[in-house]
């Protein structure tokens, strides 16, 4: 029995060795933008083995160039508080759990954009216990990197959005032929309505179930989409890491030098000066030298 044991805590040692030496180091996110992601891998492996084209269309572009209507209607249909929590939704992932509990299977995530933009770029489309561990922890990484916007900016430009579509400009163009910039709120609230099930819901040909979307994103927008956005390009940037703790500034003083110097029938006094210097201040006026006068004796008769 203690041997079991033993193998058991070994196994989880290294299972956790393994999986902290391998874990994504998201800060390059910050500046630059995915070249691929782990869900575009999936599916140029899925479309291979069945034989097909594995091409998919994938351009991201700045957060600039995706029109506000489809920045707020992804908000309003996927994650009405992204700006109030740390990138996980404790409520909202408690709550799904219950109902996943009570259908006997694993149906709803209660994932927050955060999650979903982790799940995209390193995990798997499956709803295995350990893979939620594993996004719930990219997810902090990812808000304790990036900021708000950034995690919004990347979100819209990868995520899936149609059979072999993935972004909003590429998506725009696919199924709108023109730009992500000039997407009308009814286009937006199509392309953010697909997002649960893109290949079943498609932009490109509405079923019953997207129209429904449609319309109550159209609701949502009309109502707070615009303060949802603004809630997120003024949301605070993630902490920086602690910098050095600076010594307190120095004062040295000097001591007061005082000369007498007498020559025949004069003497010559140079005032005390003292001199304070800190680092950070200089002083007000600099030391002035009193002239030095000597009287020489009357020649002598």
């Amino acid at each position: 029995m203690r041997k079991l044991l033993l193998l058991i805590l070994i196994a989880i040692v290294v299972v956790a060795a393994y999986e902290w030496l391998t874990f994504p180091n998201v800060a390059p996110l910050a500046k630059e933008m995915p070249k691929t992601t782990a869900f575009m891998d999936i599916r140029r492996e899925q479309l291979r083995a069945e034989g097909k084209d594995a091409t998919l269309s994938y351009e991201p572009v700045p957060y600039t160039r995706i029109s506000p209507y489809l920045r707020r209607a992804v908000l309003v249909a996927e994650d009405n508080d992204f700006y109030e929590h740390g990138g996980v939704d404790v409520k909202a992932m408690t709550e799904a759990l219950q109902r996943d509990w009570a259908r006997k299977r694993m149906t709803h995530g209660g994932s927050t954009i955060t999650q979903q933009l982790a799940k995209n770029l390193y995990l798997s489309p499956s709803r295995n216990p350990i893979r939620k561990v594993k996004e719930y922890f990219l997810a902090r990484s990812l808000e304790n990197h990036l900021t708000k916007k950034r995690i919004l900016e990347l979100y819209l430009n990868v995520v899936e959005m149609g059979e072999r579509v993935y972004g909003a400009e590429a998506a725009s163009q696919f199924y709108f032929h023109k730009p992500a910039s000039a997407l009308t709120a009814n286009e937006a609230a199509l392309l953010a309505g697909c997002l649960p099930n893109p290949r079943v819901m498609v932009p490109g040909a509405p079923n019953k179930r997207l129209r429904a979307r449609q319309r109550m994103i159209l609701s949502r927008l009309r109502r707070w989409g615009y303060l949802a956005e603004e809630a997120v390009e003024h949301a605070p940037p993630p902490p920086a890491p602690p910098k050095d703790v600076t010594p307190p500034p120095t004062t040295t003083t000097t001591e007061t030098t005082e000369t007498t110097t007498t020559t025949s029938t004069a003497t010559t006094e140079t005032s005390a000066t003292t001199t304070t210097t800190t680092d950070t201040q200089q002083p007000s006026n600099p030391t002035t030298e009193q002239p030095t006068t000597t009287t020489q004796p009357p020649p002598s008769s």
